[in-house]
């Protein structure tokens, strides 16, 4: 799971999809999102009566408890965390319910990622919440500065090009997390690449030599289902 930088907003992703919560999951932790994550309503209402979340993304057809009785539960319980359904039910009479539960926005699937995120900063803001995160991220021996947009190793600076930082940043966005090509194409290459999926594969190797040059290997592969970026294992 990510590393979310200090004070990041707290969101708590519910849906019995589990590509979709691995989706939703990722395109939040790449903005800088503290994500927990949940399949079922029981679980999620569980993991929401905690009152450590400061917003709840919620599908509403789960199948043991619903999201529209698991957001009436948590206005009961007095727990005010800004909810942003899912659901494929678009109808008006299904909207108003949800709101009438005490959501305070209604998102219909299929949606795309980026609009999804920009509601969630969107609900932020209403409720008083800070979206704004560090733009310096810190992976081992490596610190990635968003601002001044450079890498350094060990305090050696390393010449990355556009994509090879735009690379690094979603690898140091989700430290521990094994990212499927697809993923990396979707986020780096922002949803409009058609070329050849081996472009992955080569900017990954350029950027892994890169930060290997006299030091352990970070960016390491995971057969068959993508690549990691996590620190070598003491021996």
């Amino acid at each position: 799971m990510a590393v979310a930088p200090f004070g990041a907003a707290r969101v708590l992703v519910v849906d019995d999809e589990p590509s979709l919560v691995d989706a939703v999951s990722t395109a939040l932790r790449y903005e800088g999102f503290e994500v927990t994550e949940a399949t079922t309503g029981r679980a999620g209402l569980a993991a929401a009566q905690s009152g450590q979340n400061d917003l709840i993304v919620l599908d509403v057809m789960l199948p043991d408890l619903d999201g529209f009785g698991v957001t009436a539960r948590l206005r009961e319980d007095g727990i005010t965390t800004p909810v942003l359904f899912l659901t494929a039910r678009d109808s008006l009479d299904d909207k108003a319910a949800g709101y009438a539960a005490g959501g305070d926005d209604y998102l219909t699937k299929p949606f795309s990622l980026a609009e999804l995120v920009m509601r969630v900063k969107a609900i932020l803001r209403r409720s008083g919440k800070s979206t704004e995160i560090s733009n310096v991220l810190r992976f081992a021996d490596v610190e990635l500065d968003l601002d001044a947009h450079t890498c350094r190793r060990n305090d050696v600076l390393i010449e990355l090009t556009a994509t090879e930082f735009s690379l690094l940043e979603f690898f140091m966005k989700n430290p521990g997390r094994v990212l499927s090509k697809a993923q990396i194409l979707d986020h780096v290459w922002h949803y409009d690449f058609g070329g050849d999926s081996n472009i992955c594969e080569t900017y990954v190797s350029y950027l892994r030599k890169k930060l290997s040059n006299n030091a352990p290997p970070l960016i390491n592969t995971v057969r068959l289902v993508g690549y990691v970026l996590r620190e070598a294992a003491a021996e």
